[in-house]
């Protein structure tokens, strides 16, 4: 069976409604990915995340490795045996974290970020915790500072005891800072380090606990487009059944819808295409109308424990329970929502809950949104069935 299947396209547009085929359950698309960094997601349980109709989830090679450590997690029978969550996992390669540390601090930006080369303000000058070369990445570990090397083939073979049914090489994400030079230095050394997994990869066959397991291309090439262009047909051309996009996404979110577009412009309709790291609703929606399937993002659970809920029945689609507006607030978050946290509690039991501090809030606020980004990926979904292309604001029901 094909890795990846569409069901429906819609006509006139790169929107299609498919399904991702994996040993351990079908995943329908287009699908957010829930992020369990360290084989969890917080505040939740894998039978949480059952109930609320999450259908895949993705852990963090570089954590992982270095806490309990890929060959702990590979002993006690992978990501599923270990967790518990017995549905489709993802793995990234740690590929971003290592950016982070690097020029992530250097030039204080993430994946969008206001800046671009040529711009005439101060650069930020932090300080990298990492060394890129040909061979790999080495960075002193967080947790007792021993210098740690990350190579295509440690990576591989860490995720081939990792157990996840889709998996992520190394790859060098680069920031909006860094010149034209540099990101297409950093582009063609991604390409040669799939290379170098690639074959990792054939010669660890069938050697973790999961043997169905499959290995993603990443595109880079930052806000360039002939880069982002170039890498999208390089990597479909080395034969990986899948292509996530990666790295920086330019200075604004029509950056990143575009960089999008150049990509899904140049990969075959029968790959899988998955972006990482982007995670709000209208991000979602701009991207599934580009024609990508899949999405993973700390936002969702991240926002829930700030303070943030998602709410499909907002204007904005989105409220901020630490408000005093919300003190005497009977309503639900959403009533349209059947989470536990709406099925059983006021906006006033929440607000008082995180004013408090008690612990109870996290996880009936993470319930919550991840229920939310479940029924929003659903309503696209359905969308699409209809031959529709989505729209955020069909997506809310304001009331």
């Amino acid at each position: 069976m094909a890795l990846f299947s569409v069901q429906t396209r819609v006509a006139g547009g790169e929107a299609r409604r498919g399904l991702l085929h994996t040993p351990h359950g079908d995943i329908a698309t287009p699908a957010f990915v829930a992020v369990a960094t360290r084989a969890t997601v917080r505040a939740v349980s894998p039978d949480d995340l059952e109930s609320l109709g999450v259908q895949t989830v993705i852990g963090n090679t570089y954590h992982l490795v270095l806490r309990p450590g890929a060959e702990t997690v590979g002993s006690l029978g992978g990501l599923h045996g270990f967790s518990g969550w017995r549905g489709p996992w993802f793995t990234d390669s740690g590929g971003y974290q290592v950016f982070s540390l690097g020029a992530g601090k250097e030039h204080g930006v993430g994946k969008v970020a206001p800046a671009f080369p040529g711009d005439s303000r101060p650069r930020p000058q932090g300080k990298s915790l990492v060394r890129l070369t040909e061979e790999g990445a080495v960075f002193r570990s967080v947790l007792d500072g021993s210098w740690i090397t990350f190579t295509p083939e440690s990576v591989i073979h860490a995720q081939r005891l990792l157990g996840a049914d889709l998996v992520l090489p190394l790859d060098e994400c680069t920031s909006p800072w860094h010149s034209r030079e540099y990101t297409q230095n950093a582009c063609e050394r991604t390409h040669r380090w799939a290379k170098r997994a690639l074959a990792a990869w054939e010669e660890t066959a069938d050697t973790g606990p999961n043997s169905g397991q499959v290995l993603y291309g990443i595109v880079q090439g930052g806000a360039y487009e002939d880069l982002r262009r170039r890498s999208a047909r390089l990597i479909a051309g080395l034969g990986f059944p899948g292509v996530a996009i990666g790295g920086s996404l330019g200075r604004s979110k029509q950056d990143m819808f575009q960089v999008v577009e150049w990509v899904t412009d140049e990969l075959p309709e029968d790959l899988p295409r998955h972006l990482l790291g982007i995670g709000t609703l209208e991000d979602i929606v701009q991207a599934v109308r580009r024609g990508v399937d899949t999405f993973d993002c700390v936002a969702p659970t991240r926002m829930a424990r700030n303070g943030t809920l998602l709410s499909l029945s907002e204007p904005g689609g989105r409220l901020g329970i630490r408000t005093a507006r919300y003190r005497r607030d009977t309503k639900p978050v959403d009533p349209a929502c059947d989470c536990l946290a709406c099925r059983g509690h006021s906006r006033a039991f929440l607000h008082h809950l995180l004013r408090s501090g008690e612990l109870t809030y996290y996880r009936l606020a993470t319930l919550h949104n991840l229920r939310t980004m479940v029924r929003f990926m659903s309503g696209i979904r359905a969308v699409l069935a209809d031959g529709r292309t989505p729209e955020v604001r069909d997506l809310l029901t304001p009331g």
